[in-house]
Order: structure tokens, then C-alpha cells, then sequence
């Protein structure tokens, strides 16, 4: 049997303790990479492109709230992403999901719920937290905006999570090492994708997608 890769990615050290003890239950053996920073998980999903899953923590040093979920998910459509949060609400979980996780699992979770949620989607499988299984759905005003937002290319994410930083194009430049004029053409299309008319709006729209961190 092929070794198993598997990526955490969350910037407290002791949660990532917590979640290779988890893992080392259930596949003993498993490579396990671990990336304290957005940009070292993401550098270490396009060194290992045959990773097998990544727990992903939505609040990380160099990423806005679902910015990196997109980002990856628009990049490595074909890695299974576990979101690890701290922020568990509905909400939260619902856009998680809909934006192309295959589970979630809450901080506060114990051992036993973090194995079989990293034991169903190894499988192939969807986890689905308990509490969630009544949760109404979801407006469709909000359903039309995610569904927009995952027509961003990786870069396009990463350019929209450096709007909503206050980053000028001229900083979103030097940040990505490209030109001004690219980082324009970039924003046009993200306006033009968002159906907005300034990056304000634009930044507005990816606050309401990432409003249930902050609450």
C-alpha cells in the first residue's frame, strides 16, 4: 500500500501536535508535512501534488478567511481539504463547504471526532459536522455570490485578498513579483467576474462571505 502524504497547515504549533497525534492513530506511517503560513501550505501542495489531504486552519498569517480555500481549490482542484476552524458556526460551515471543502472540523473537537472526519474523506467521503445536519439553506443572494467567487483564477483570489488588506496595486505588485499593469488587468476581472463596478464593492461582496469569522 502506497504511503499516505498528508498536509497540516495551521500556524498554533500544539494544534498541529493535536493533529498529527490523530493522524498517526489511524495511518501510522503517513508522511506528514506541516506549514506554519498560508504561502509554506500552499508551497508545499505544488511539491507534492500526490498529497492525499491537507487540514487547512482558515485564520493563518498571509491569508484572509476563505481567500486560501479558494485559492487552493481553484489551483489543486483534485487535493481534499479538511478546514480546521476555531469559527464553527453554521455559517461558517456551510460557506466552507460550498466553497469546495471536504469537511470541517471544529478546534473544539475531540480526538475521536477528528479521526473519523479525516477517516471519511480519505475515503472519499464528505464530513458533515453532527449539528449540521438540520441548518436551513442557504440564501440566494449569498448562494450566487459564492458561486461568482469560484470563477477566480489563484492569482485573482490572492489579488482580492490583498484589496481587502488595503494593499495598492502598486504593493499587490511587489508582493506577487509581477507588473502594475498586470495587477490592473487583474482587477478589471475580478470587478468584471463579481459584477461590481470598484474594488470597494468588491471587497464588500468577499466581507460577506467571510462575515461569520469576525462575529
Amino acid at each position: 500500500m502506497q504511503q499516505l502524504k498528508i498536509i497540516i497547515a495551521d500556524d498554533h504549533p500544539l494544534f498541529r501536535g493535536a493533529l498529527r497525534q490523530a493522524l498517526n492513530d489511524i495511518a501510522d506511517g503517513a508522511a506528514i508535512l506541516e506549514a506554519g503560513t498560508f504561502e509554506a501550505a500552499r508551497e508545499a501542495t505544488l511539491a507534492h501534488p500526490d498529497a492525499d489531504l491537507m487540514l487547512l486552519d482558515l485564520s493563518m498569517p498571509g491569508v484572509s478567511g476563505f481567500s486560501g480555500l479558494m485559492s487552493l481549490r481553484s489551483e489543486i482542484s483534485s487535493l481534499p481539504i479538511i478546514i480546521v476552524s476555531a469559527s464553527d458556526d453554521t455559517a461558517t460551515v456551510r460557506r466552507a463547504l460550498e466553497l469546495g471543502a471536504s469537511g470541517f472540523i471544529s478546534k473544539s473537537s475531540g480526538l475521536d471526532d477528528i479521526r473519523a472526519a479525516i477517516r471519511t474523506v480519505l475515503e472519499g467521503g464528505i464530513w458533515v459536522p453532527k449539528d449540521m445536519a438540520a441548518c436551513p439553506d442557504q440564501d440566494p443572494a449569498m448562494a450566487e455570490l459564492m458561486e461568482r467567487l469560484k470563477t477566480l483564477t489563484p492569482q485573482q483570489n490572492r489579488v482580492l485578498s490583498m484589496l481587502a488588506e488595503g494593499l495598492l496595486n502598486k504593493q499587490i505588485a511587489y508582493e506577487l513579483g509581477v507588473s502594475e499593469a498586470t495587477i490592473k488587468a487583474h482587477v478589471s476581472a475580478i470587478l468584471l467576474k463579481l459584477d461590481v463596478d470598484s474594488r470597494t464593492q468588491a471587497v464588500i461582496k468577499l466581507g460577506k462571505v467571510n462575515m461569520a469569522l469576525v462575529a
